[in-house]
């Protein structure tokens, strides 16, 4: 990932409602959500979350899925892995062990539940 990538996902995740619908689909997997139950769980109108997706889509957070009469959104895992790992990149001048804390929180977060590994 290069600089401007990085910046334009940054200025994604700068407005608030953006971010809640990130956090969202983030807890959402990778189903995703329909435009419109997330509309609902944001607490916003459909036209409002449609200008919201479409920023997060544009920064490459977000993936867009027709599913019959819906839209699925998905959060892009593998650019928001490429975000983390950029922000990391040059993580305490050379010294990982001041960087193991968050790294090891960051492993720990993707591992599947007990309920999801007997699905």
């Amino acid at each position: 990932m290069d600089e401007k990538q990085a910046v334009a996902m940054f200025g994604a995740l700068s407005q608030d409602t953006r971010l809640s619908i990130i956090r969202m689909l983030v807890v959402a997997g990778p189903t995703g959500m329909a435009a419109g139950a997330i509309a609902e769980a944001a607490g916003v109108s459909p036209s409002n979350i449609s200008f919201h997706l479409k920023e997060l889509e544009r920064a490459g957070l977000v993936t867009a899925e027709r599913e019959s009469r819906s839209i699925i959104y998905a959060a892009a895992y593998d650019q928001l892995s490429g975000l983390i790992r950029f922000l990391m990149e040059d993580c305490c001048a050379g010294r990982p062990e001041i960087c193991e804390p968050a790294t090891a929180l960051a492993a720990a977060c993707c591992v599947p539940s007990a309920k999801e590994s007997l699905q």
